[in-house]
This record gives structure tokens, sequence and C-alpha cells, in this order.
């Protein structure tokens, strides 16, 4: 099939030609892990080692928050509802364990709507295992619903063994896990992300402030949570809103306090003043077409159910490519609607977006000798891929090998 790849490769040219050949507006942050992702568009706007894993830090307390807010949302849980501080609660998470606390007292009874300010707002250890405890019975059932949580989000390598992020030899996760949790707390429950944003909260008479840096600067931030370890640094994953765009960064590693908000700052600011969206497709637009096996046709289109767009770098001549990715032939028969890949753009070595793609029209299976022709055609096929591999293993080791099914016309 010509016109996907024709398809795909006029789009590529398009975004290329429409960029200056000015040289590249680079960017440096000091921070050893950072990404920063526009929310609307998927579009990665910088990263640097986002897929090296690093200690969380209480950035782990928006996994704890994400089970609290899902059972709030299925109606599991209130903002009424009662968790009694145990005293192990009181202990390591209290005044006395030496990191942040919402100073709860041992035995008493707090409304979830409190828990969750000491948790987000205070950063509370103490909130967190009460939380996790009153939930699960205990802090390591409660690290297992986390990860269970972190597949069905789709956070791949992240691992998580407590609620408050204590430090812990195999608790690790990514800038880009990281971000993709922030994005899925913001755009699931919108209405209770809304605590992120108080500055301050008040309990056992003790007034203390969000802990977030970006809440007290004039850049549009509304959240979401810090962290500090010695063995990792100081991080933050934030998000902030101008003019309508949402950005979400994730930072890691930095020295300092004053260093984290500054370069979380830097990197915010940069990635509203130093970016303009450009449109690929529309939505239900076809940008590509997938083999089918045994259908009554021998492929399907691709369609986006969302406007596919990109942030591209003002003024710069990085080269834009699209690819669409599937495994196939997909098999008759096919869905209309059925998710079966997804489109990848990149911006130099840079992955922008993957955006899943669907079929875009219903393939049934075809007769008894259409299937007899595509089985004799991939009798064939694969006679030839496995000769082509003995000749390989023989010659020049070299090289990159294609997905199957994928596209890459750029």
């Amino acid at each position: 099939m010509r016109r996907p790849l024709l398809t795909l490769l006029a789009a590529a040219c398009a975004l290329a030609a429409g960029l200056s050949a000015a040289a590249a507006q680079g960017f440096q942050t000091a921070a050893p892990h950072a990404i920063l992702i526009d929310a609307d568009s998927g579009s990665v706007l910088f990263e640097k080692a986002a897929d090296e894993r690093f200690s969380p830090a209480s950035m782990a307390k928006l996994m704890t928050t994400d089970i609290v807010f899902e059972a709030l949302k299925s109606g599991r849980l209130s903002m009424d509802t009662e968790f009694t501080v145990t005293e192990d609660a009181w202990k390591r998470g209290g005044a006395g364990g030496g990191g942040s606390s919402m100073f709860a007292q041992v035995n008493s009874r707090i409304k979830m709507a409190d828990l969750l300010r000491g948790l987000i707002v205070q950063s509370g250890n103490d909130a967190a295992i009460t939380i996790a405890e009153n939930m699960a019975g205990s802090e390591e059932s409660f690290a297992g619903l986390m990860n269970q949580r972190a597949k069905e989000i789709g956070l791949t390598n992240s691992t998580f063994r407590n609620a408050t992020g204590y430090a812990a030899p195999d608790q690790k996760v990514t800038a880009r896990d990281m971000a993709k949790l922030a994005l899925h707390i913001i755009e699931t429950y919108p209405d209770y992300y809304k605590i992120f944003a108080e500055k301050e909260f008040t309990w056992n008479k003790i007034r203390q402030q969000n802990r977030n840096p970006l809440l007290t600067l004039d850049i549009g931030a509304d959240g979401l949570k810090t962290g500090y370890l010695e063995e990792s640094g100081y991080a933050l994953t934030g998000s902030a809103v101008q003019n309508g765009q949402r950005l979400v960064l994730v930072v890691s590693g930095l020295k300092t306090a004053r260093d984290r908000a500054a370069e979380s700052r830097k990197l915010m600011e940069w990635g509203f003043r130093a970016f303009e969206p450009r449109q690929i497709f529309a939505p239900g637009e076809t940008v590509a077409e997938a083999s089918v096996f045994g259908g009554q046709s021998g492929s399907v289109p691709l369609v986006a159910k969302k406007p596919v767009r990109v942030l591209l770098p003002r003024g710069s001549s990085d080269r834009v490519s699209a690819r669409a990715i599937y495994t196939g032939p997909l098999i008759a028969p096919v869905a209309e609607g059925q998710r079966v890949g997804i489109l990848r753009v990149q911006r130099g070595d840079t992955v922008a977006l993957d955006q899943p793609l669907f079929a875009g029209a219903a393939v049934e299976p075809g007769t008894l000798t259409q299937r007899a022709m595509d089985a004799a055609l991939e009798f064939g096929t694969g006679l030839v891929r496995k000769a082509l591999d003995r000749a390989g293993k023989g010659s020049d080791k070299g090289g990159d090998k294609g997905a199957a099914g994928a596209a890459n016309p750029s």
C-alpha cells in the first residue's frame, strides 16, 4: 500500500518545511532527571534521562493520593469517612519520625477531607501511613495496591514499597512515569485535584504552608508534589496553566530546595514561550492503512479519535517525522473503532508524541478463497523472512530491525 506512506510522508515534510532554518533552540537544566509535557497534545517538549529510575521520596504520595481519589470517585469512601491514627502512624510518621507531618494525635479519628490535606498540602507521613493502614490493613498491603494501580495507569518502570516515599532499596520511579501519573490525576479527578492548589492547611492548631514552591510564583501553577531524600536530592512534580495551555514537569536530583524551585520555574517558563502548536491530522482522518489477513479487504484505514497535535520549537530546524506502528497483519474480523496501534511523532531524536490509532472501518472475514490466498501469501512471505534472517546472521550484524507492520516513510 502506497497511500498511507504518502500520507504520513506528506505530513512529515509539511512539518519540516514549516520550521525555519535557524539553529535549533536548545535548553539546559541542572536537574539530572527531567521531563516537560504539554497536557493537551501529550507532546514531550523536553526530556533528560526521563527513563532512568530514581527514588521518588514524597512524590510517592501522588500514588497514595490517586488510590484515595479513585475510592472517593467510586463511592467506596467519602470526604466524611473517618480513619483512626494508629500508633505506628503516629510514631513513624509523626513529628518524632523526623520527616514532614500533619501532627495527628495517636488514636484520634480524622475525616478524609482533612487527611487528604494533611497528605497533599503538608506532605504528612502520618497522614500517608494512616490512610494505608486503614484502607489495606498494613502499609505493605497498601503498597501492593499502589503497584497494581501503577500497572493500570500504565506506569511501566516504577515500583512502590510504601505510602510515604520513605527510602526503600527497590522503591524507584522515572520522570516519565511520574508525569504520566500527574496527568492521570489531573484529567481523571478535576474536582479533587483542586486540593493541590491550596496554599496552606492548619491541623492540631499548627498552620503549615504548601511545600510546592511553584504555587508562590506568578506562573499559573496549581499542583502537585515535592520530594526530598538525601540519596536522590530535591525533586518536584508540578503543573501550571497559562492561556488555556497546561504543562506538566518532573525534575529530580537537584542539590538544594532553591535549585529545585529555580530549575522548575525556568523549565516551565521556557515551555510556555518557546513552542507553537501544529495539528498534523484531524479526528477521524486516515493517517495510515494496516494490512489485514483473511478479510474481505486486504487493508483497513487507521485513524486517531482526537486531533493529532504536536508542539514545535519556535525557530527550530529539528527534523519531524510521523510513523504508524502496529503488529500485523491484522486478523479479520476487525471491528470499527478497534485499537490497533499507535502513531509515533518524533522531533529529532525525541519521541514527541505517541497517540493511539484505531480501525477506521470494519473488515469482515473473507471468502474461503480469499483466506486461502492470504494464507499462501503469508506462508511464502514467512519463508522469505527466514531465508533473509539466515543470510543476515552470516553477514553484518549491525543495523536496526523495524517493528512488524511499522511504516516509517521519513
